[in-house]
C-alpha cells in the first residue's frame, strides 16, 4: 500500500510523538505504580536519558544513505516494540533498567532519522516542513490527554497499555511504503559526500551552530523540570498549570502551520536571533513575576523558544549535502534536544533549592552569547 510521502512522514511524526506524550510525563507514575521508590525511579529515568543520547550520538549516524532511512526507521520501530513489550514481563529493579536502557536507545534515534528523512525529501519534492512536523506536536498533546484520562479511570496500568498500542499503531503506520522513496542524490546510492567527523566539527559553521542550539534548547531546562513547582507556589491550580503548558504547545503549532508563509525569507542565522531574543524575554519574565496575564505571554513565547529553534535547526542542517544531514542531525538530537537539556536540568535542580525564581534569570543569561554565536548562512527556504 502507497501513501503519499508528507502524508508518510506526517503519520511517522504523529505516532512516535503520540507514544512520547505517554512516556515522558507519565513513566515516572507508572514506576511508582509497580511500587518502586522515588531514588529507584530517579535512577531509571536518568539511565534512559543516558540512553536516549547515546541512541542519538551513535545509532543515527549508521544511515550514511539516505536511501537506506526508511529500512532503517522500521527497524528501529521494531526494536523499540519489543523492548516496550520487556515492561509486560516483570518488574524487578534490575530488569527494568535493562529494558528502559534498551527502550531509548533504540526509541530515541526516530526523530533525527525523521528529521533527516524530512531534509532529504525537502531537496527531491516540495514539502513544507512545519506543515509536516506540526502533527507531531498536535500527536503530543492528544497522547498527554487521553493518557490522563485512560488513568484517571483504569489506573498506572493504563499507562503501559497505551504505550503499546501506541508503538503497534507506530510500526504498523512505517510499514506503508512512501510514493517517493528517499534518494541519496541524482548520482546513485554512492554519491553522498560524508564529511568525516574531526572535519565537520571543526568547520567554523558547524561548531557554532552547535553551541547555539545547545544554549537555546538547553536554557528550557528550568521550564520543563520545575516551572510546575514554580507556578504551584504561586497559588495556581493543576488545571490552570496544565491549560498554561497547553498554550505553549498550541503557539507551537501554530508556528509550525504558518513557518513557510512567516519566514520563508529568514535564513537560519535570523531564526535563531529571533529565538534568542524570545529566550531572553521568556525566560527574564519567568524570573520577574508569576502574574496570570504575563504568564499567558510566557507561554505564547514558546514558538520562539522552540519553534524557531528548531526550525532554524532544520534549515541549517538540510542546507548541507549527503551523509553530512544525517551525522548533523545526529549531533543536533543528542546534544541540544538531549545532553544539554539533560545537564541544565541537574544545574537547575541546584539552583531552584537555593534561588528559586531567579533560577530562571539564570536561564535568560545562558541565552544571551547565543546571540553572538549564530553561524552565517544563507537562506534556505523550508
Amino acid at each position: 500500500m502507497f501513501l503519499q510521502s508528507t502524508y508518510w512522514l506526517a503519520l511517522s511524526y504523529f505516532t512516535y510523538f503520540f507514544c512520547y506524550g505517554i512516556f515522558l510525563p507519565f513513566w515516572s507514575g507508572w514506576l511508582k505504580g509497580e511500587g518502586l521508590s522515588a531514588e529507584e525511579i530517579g535512577l531509571l529515568l536518568g539511565a534512559g536519558l543516558v540512553a536516549r543520547c547515546i541512541g542519538s550520538l551513535f545509532i543515527t549516524p549508521c544511515v550514511k544513505n539516505p536511501a537506506h532511512l526508511i529500512n532503517a526507521i522500521r527497524l528501529l520501530a521494531l526494536l523499540s516494540l519489543l523492548l516496550a513489550l520487556g515492561f509486560w514481563m516483570g518488574n524487578a529493579w534490575v530488569w527494568l533498567l535493562l529494558v528502559i536502557v534498551g527502550f531509548n536507545l533504540f526509541f530515541s534515534p526516530l526523530v533525527p532519522l525523521n528529521d533527516g528523512l524530512a531534509a532529504t525529501w525537502q531537496r527531491q519534492i516540495a514539502m513544507d516542513y512545519g506543515k509536516v512536523r506540526v502533527w507531531g506536536s498536535i500527536a503530543f498533546v492528544i497522547g498527554s490527554a487521553v493518557t490522563g484520562e485512560l488513568v484517571a479511570a483504569w489506573g498506572h496500568t493504563a499507562i503501559l497499555a497505551t504505550l503499546t498500542v501506541g508503538l503497534v499503531c507506530m510500526l504498523l503506520g512505517m510499514l506503508l511504503r512512501p510514493s517517493v522513496m528517499p534518494l541519496a542524490s541524482a548520482g546513485g546510492e554512492h554519491a553522498a559526500p560524508v564529511t568525516p567527523w574531526p572535519t565537520l566539527l571543526r568547520e567554523t559553521g558547524v561548531w557554532r551552530f552547535l553551541l547555539c542550539v545547545a544554549l537555546l534548547q538547553g536554557a528550557h531546562a528550568a521550564y520543563y523540570g520545575f516551572s510546575v513547582i514554580y507556578w504551584q507556589d504561586a497559588g495556581y491550580s493543576p488545571a490552570v498549570i496544565g491549560y498554561l503548558w497547553s498554550l505553549g504547545v498550541v503557539a507551537e503549532v501554530v508556528v509550525f502551520m504558518f513557518s513557510k508563509r512567516w519566514f520563508a525569507r529568514f535564513s537560519a542565522r535570523d531564526l535563531l536571533l529571533l529565538s534568542a531574543v524570545a529566550g531572553i524575554v521568556r525566560w527574564g519574565l519567568m524570573g520577574a513575576t508569576v502574574a496570570l496575564p504575563w504568564l499567558i505571554v510566557i507561554q505564547i513565547l514558546h514558538c520562539g523558544t522552540f519553534t524557531l529553534c528548531h526550525l532554524a535547526a532544520m534549515r541549517f542542517i538540510s542546507a548541507r549535502s549527503g551523509g553530512d544531514v544525517l551525522r548533523l542531525q545526529a549531533v543536533y538530537s543528542a546534544l541540544a534536544m538531549g545532553g544539554s537539556i539533560a545537564v541544565m536540568t541537574v544545574i537547575s535542580g541546584f539552583l531552584f533549592e537555593h534561588l528559586q525564581h531567579a533560577t530562571f534569570w539564570v536561564m535568560t543569561a545562558l541565552v544571551v552569547p547565543a546571540l553572538f554565536l549564530r553561524p552565517a548562512t544563507p537562506v534556505q527556504h523550508a
